[in-house]
C-alpha cells in the first residue's frame, strides 16, 4: 500500500463501474495528483452480459473477464473486502482473503459494489441452486449440464436419467431467457455426440412470476422470444414461482412438479447487503441514494454509480416522469462510470459537478446461436429487429463494450473460429473438487490386520 502523503481516491469494488471510474481517473489526474487505490475480493472484472455464451462454450471464460492489475498498472489493488467505513474519520476497514484486517484512510470515496442475486427463503434452493452473477458460476453450470448428460448416457436407470435431463431455469428476464437459450442450444449440439441421449430426451423448463418473458425489450419481443423459445421444446410457465426445490425435486405454485439435478436461478438481483454496514443514505430497494450528479446525497466526496446506486433518470424527468430512475444495466454503468470519474477529478480540483444525463438506446438479447431480439431506440423512432439480424446486433454492441481492445479481440478471435470450428462439448466436471483424484492416489494405505493377534471377538470370548 502507498504510505505517501496524497490524497486517495478509495474506489470500492472492481466491477465494470468499479474498473472504467479507476481507469478514467488515472486517464484524466495529472502526475502524482493522488493514490488510486481499488479494493475487491476478486482480482478481475467480469463482463456480465457475457455469462451465458461462456456457459455455452461460445467465448473462453478466460476472455469474458479483465485482470484489475494489468488494466490498472498505476493503480493500487487489494484483493480483500470493505466492512465497515467511517465518514467521519475518513477510513475503512480492509479485510483481505488472508491475514487481519486494517485501516484504510481516505479523502475520495467511490461506491462500486454492483448487486448479487436476489434470492428467496425457498426450501432447497441454497443447496440446489446454481447462480449467474459469475464466471465460476457460468464454468460450473457449463461443466454441470454436460456431465447430467454423461451421466444419462451411462446409465439404464430410467428415473436417473429423467432427473439428470431436466433443466429447470428461474427468471425470464435477460439473465434467464439468454441463459436456457444458450444452454439449450450447447445440449442439442451435444447430444449428437451421444447415442442414448436425444434432444427430445431433455425437457428444459423457464419459469418466472411475471406475465411475461424479456421486459426489458417490450411486450412485441418478449412474446416473439416466447414463442421462439417455445418452439424449440422449451416450456414456460408464467405468472407462476418456485416453491420449494428440497433434493432436486421442484414444486411451482402452479402445481407443476419435477425432478431435476439442474436447478438455475436468474430471478433477478438486489444490491449489495454490505452497503448496509457503510452508513450511507439508501432508496427503499436497498440502493446508495445519489443526485443527479452521481454525488452520494448529502456528501461532496462520496460518488456512487452502477447497479448498487439510485441515480435519477434526468431524460425522463424532464419528459415528466419526476419519478424516473436509470435501469441497472451495462448502458447506463458504463456511462456512469465515466462521469463519475470526471465529477470525482472536478471534486478534487474545487470544479463544479457535471450531471449525469443519457438517453436509453435500447436492449439488445442473443438466445443462442443466430437467434435473438434488439429494440434500437433513434430519437422517437423504435426499431425493432429479431433473429438472425437482432444476434448480430447483439454480439456487435456487447463486443464493442467489452473493456479493453486485448479482450475485444480475443472475444471477436473466439467468434471467428466458431464459424468454421465446431463447439466444444468437454465435460471438466472434476474441476469442482480437482484434488480428489490426488487425495485418493496419495493417502495411507489402511494398515493390514495382524493375522497373529486375536481378533476382538477373540477377545471377548
Amino acid at each position: 500500500m502507498s504510505t505517501t502523503e496524497r490524497p486517495r481516491i478509495l474506489v470500492v469494488g472492481g466491477g465494470y463501474v468499479g474498473l472504467y471510474a479507476a481507469r478514467r481517473i488515472l486517464k484524466k489526474m495529472r502526475y502524482a495528483e493522488a493514490t488510486v487505490t481499488v479494493v475487491d475480493p476478486r482480482s478481475y472484472m467480469t463482463y456480465q452480459p457475457f455469462l451465458p455464451e461462456a456457459a455455452a462454450g461460445s467465448i473462453s471464460p478466460r476472455h469474458v473477464v479483465v485482470p484489475l492489475r494489468r488494466v490498472l498498472p498505476k493503480a493500487e489493488v487489494l484483493t480483500g473486502r470493505v466492512t465497515t467505513i467511517d465518514q467521519d474519520r475518513k477510513v475503512a476497514t480492509v479485510a483481505p482473503l488472508v491475514g487481519e484486517a486494517y485501516e484504510l484512510p481516505f479523502d475520495y470515496l467511490v461506491i462500486a459494489l454492483g448487486a448479487v442475486s436476489r434470492t428467496f427463503p425457498i426450501p432447497g434452493l441454497a443447496e440446489n441452486g446454481i447462480g449467474m452473477k459469475g464466471i465460476e458460476e457460468a464454468i460450473g453450470l457449463r461443466n454441470h449440464v454436460l456431465e447430467q448428460l454423461d451421466k444419462a448416457d451411462s446409465t439404464t436407470d430410467e428415473e436417473i436419467r429423467r432427473k439428470a435431463l431436466t433443466f429447470v431455469f428461474i427468471g425470464g428476464g435477460f439473465a434467464g431467457a439468454e441463459t436456457v437459450g444458450e444452454v439449450e442450444d450447447m445440449a442439442r449440439d451435444a447430444a449428437k455426440y451421444y447415442p442414448n441421449v436425444k434432444r427430445e430426451d431433455m425437457r428444459f423448463v423457464l419459469v418466472d412470476a411475471a406475465d411475461k418473458i424479456l421486459p426489458e425489450v417490450g411486450p412485441k419481443l418478449g412474446t416473439y422470444g416466447k414463442e421462439h423459445l417455445e418452439s424449440r421444446g422449451v416450456e414456460i410457465h408464467l405468472s407462476t414461482s418456485m416453491d420449494s426445490c428440497i433434493d432436486g425435486h421442484v414444486v411451482l405454485k402452479n402445481g407443476l412438479e419435477v425432478d431435476s439435478n439442474t436447478i438455475v436461478w436468474t430471478a433477478g438481483v438486489k444490491p449489495n447487503p454490505a452497503l448496509a454496514r457503510f452508513g450511507l443514505p439508501l432508496g427503499p430497494r436497498g440502493h446508495v441514494d445519489t443526485s443527479e450528479t452521481l454525488q452520494v446525497q448529502g456528501t461532496d466526496y462520496i460518488w456512487a454509480a452502477g447497479d448498487n446506486a439510485q441515480v435519477p433518470d434526468m431524460v425522463g424527468r424532464k419528459a415528466g416522469n419526476p419519478n424516473a430512475w436509470c435501469p441497472p444495466n451495462a448502458q447506463h454503468a458504463l456511462r456512469q462510470a465515466k462521469v463519475l470519474g470526471d465529477n470525482v477529478i472536478s471534486g478534487m480540483r474545487g470544479f463544479p459537478q457535471k450531471t449525469y444525463e443519457h438517453a436509453n438506446k435500447g436492449a439488445v438479447a442473443g438466445l443462442g446461436l443466430h437467434k435473438g431480439v434488439a429494440m434500437i431506440v433513434m430519437g422517437k423512432m423504435k426499431i425493432k429487429l429479431k433473429g438472425r439480424l437482432a444476434w448480430y446486433m447483439h454480439r456487435g454492441y456487447h463486443g464493442l463494450a467489452m473493456p479493453t481492445w486485448n479482450r475485444k479481440i480475443r472475444i471477436f478471435a473466439d467468434w471467428t473460429l466458431g464459424i468454421f470450428l465446431k463447439r466444444e462439448v468437454v465435460s471438466l466436471g472434476a474441476m469442482e473438487n480437482p484434488r480428489d483424484e490426488f487425495y485418493e492416489a496419495a493417502k495411507p494405505a489402511p494398515k493390514p490386520q495382524d493375522a497373529s493377534a486375536p481378533s476382538q471377538k477373540a477377545k471377548a470370548s
